[in-house]
């Protein structure tokens, strides 16, 4: 085109608009993606329980350093996130909710 006008790519159509978005809506309304969702935050407030003290040393850290926090704070950031590996990795979240199947099984009643 040598009027310069740039093509815009065409809209979808109402129905296509349509599927898109209840395709999207059966994930997030889901009782059960809901309460597994809950645990999963449940899961990471535990796991930040457990590495309280390297959350607690790097935040220190981080205060008393301020825009230095990159550099000298690292070996606190490297315990921290070595920490959070652990107890927040996919692994240890599959064996919490194995341990748990019977609240995810309650919840997803109760919602």
């Amino acid at each position: 085109m040598s009027d310069g006008s740039i093509k815009q790519p065409s809209e979808p159509s109402p129905e296509g608009r349509a599927r898109i978005k209840d395709d999207g809506r059966d994930g997030r309304l889901s009782f059960r993606n809901f309460a597994e969702h809950q645990m999963r935050r449940e899961f990471k407030d535990l796991a930040l329980e457990k590495c309280h003290r390297h959350v607690r040393d790097f935040a220190m850290c981080a205060e008393e350093q301020g825009l230095m926090v990159v550099f000298r704070c690292r070996h606190h950031s490297r315990a921290l996130n070595e920490c959070m590996a652990i107890h927040n990795s996919n692994e240890a979240f599959a064996r919490y909710m194995e341990e748990h199947k019977d609240d995810l099984e309650k919840r997803i009643l109760r919602t």
